[in-house]
């Protein structure tokens, strides 16, 4: 088996899918979420990422990896602290000024990860909230830091990969148009993101599967 390490260091990773049609799947909303949405509030939901299939841009995240980073991520989810931006920064921060949304739920559909998200009522998510009002076709795309290895001509994402958030990309509808891996120079994981308890939490996950 020929393999080949392309990174050795962790680069900024970021893929990129298309929401449901206008945004917004009301057949998936509870109805206090409908509820919400006639008073004015806006709920997006659609696919958040994809496992053991090589995407447009040729990576492969195995479903093992993913489901770890998902079940890792479900905790920034339950305490109200999934945010994303509008538009992907070029480092691996969320910045709070920058806030357009918020991650409600996130569930596996097969090798797909679906999602929930709450569009915020912040100036980043006003803008997001026209954006889609006047039919403007986005995607959620996913940043996280990780390696990458290249075996039997896919591109396979390695096991110290580390899902950050879920951002909005005003991007053709096309993954193939978007989805790039970039380099993050000097990039660290900040503690307003990873902070002790998550890093606790993720540590006793690793611990319980091993």
């Amino acid at each position: 088996m020929q393999e080949r390490v392309l990174a050795m260091s962790k680069v900024l990773l970021r893929e990129y899918y298309e929401l449901c049609e206008g945004g917004q799947c009301l057949d998936m909303l509870t109805e206090a979420e409908r509820k919400y949405v006639a008073n004015g509030g806006m709920i997006l939901v659609g696919k958040l990422q994809e496992a053991e299939v090589q995407n447009g841009n040729g990576r492969v995240y195995p479903r093992k990896i993913l489901e770890r980073e998902m079940k890792n991520y479900q905790m920034l989810v339950q305490d109200r602290r999934a945010l994303g931006e509008l538009d992907h920064p070029d480092d691996s921060i969320i910045n709070l000024k920058n806030a357009s949304h918020m991650v409600t739920e996130a569930w596996w559909d097969g090798n797909n990860v679906m999602g929930k998200v709450k569009v915020l009522n912040t100036p980043s998510g006003k803008i997001l909230q026209q954006l889609v009002s006047d039919g403007v076709k986005l995607g959620i795309s996913s940043r996280a830091l990780g390696s990458v290895n290249e075996s039997n001509g896919q591109t396979v994402v390695q096991e110290d990969l580390q899902l950050i958030c879920f951002d909005f990309v005003s991007e053709p509808s096309t993954p193939n148009a978007f989805m790039a891996l970039q380099e993050a120079k000097n990039i660290r994981i900040e503690t307003d993101i990873f902070d002790k308890k998550y890093k606790l939490n993720r540590l006793l996950n690793e611990i319980l599967e091993d």
